[in-house]
């Protein structure tokens, strides 16, 4: 059980939570609460898109804090108002991710550790292999083309320190088209340290995403 002895210890160095933007998410967004709970112990932020269904009272219930949007702002702007929460909140740490069962939970210790250690400002968690043939080819156009240099361009599994948070939470990120791309060309325009774990993606328990 050295996993979460080794989270704890983490968890003193630094003041963190979960953003998890959710839109039609009730037949898994408990599941996922629920495993996210006992894997890391952190405090889960349920960022509501404006769903139809009971997206809000099953996070609820299930012990995250609900933030409930007016409006739908899409997959980025649900993000966003969560690490705009942490930046006035001042954590020190976030992790985003989705509310689907994508993510592995059993994963956030590895992403953490490069933070809490001083070695990075944003850590990807990285699944390059999943997806189609044309999926990597698109990959290493934009990678050609951008200089990005990180392995998984899509991914929305990441942590981010009071750095990132900050950029991300600021007016120059309100209008991003690409979040995933787009975020990360900021990071770089910004000189943050950017790193990347391997990590595995299930099976989506949802295919109702957020656009």
């Amino acid at each position: 059980m050295s996993q979460p002895s080794a989270l704890t210890t983490m968890q003193a160095q630094l003041n963190t939570a979960i953003i998890m933007p959710a839109f039609n998410e009730q037949a898994s967004i408990a599941d996922v609460i629920h495993r996210v709970s006992a894997s890391t112990g952190l405090p889960i932020w349920v960022i509501d898109d404006c769903s139809t269904d009971a997206t809000a009272k099953c996070a609820s219930e299930a012990g995250a804090r609900v933030i409930s949007l007016p409006e739908q702002l899409g997959a980025w702007g649900a993000t966003q108002t969560g690490l705009r929460l942490a930046c006035r909140e001042q954590l020190a740490c976030a992790i985003t991710m989705d509310a689907d069962g994508q993510h592995d939970p059993h994963d956030i210790p590895r992403l953490i550790a490069p933070i809490a250690q001083g070695e990075a400002d944003v850590v990807v968690g990285s699944c390059p292999e999943r997806g189609s043939r044309l999926r990597h080819v698109a990959w290493w156009l934009m990678r050609l083309t951008s200089g990005l240099r990180c392995k998984d361009l899509t991914s929305g599994y990441r942590a981010l320190n009071h750095r990132a948070i900050a950029l991300m939470a600021g007016p120059s990120a309100n209008h991003l088209e690409y979040q995933d791309v787009g975020v990360l060309l900021m990071f770089e325009r910004a000189h943050l340290r950017v790193t990347e774990v391997s990590v595995l993606m299930p099976d989506r328990k949802s295919t109702r995403l957020n656009s």
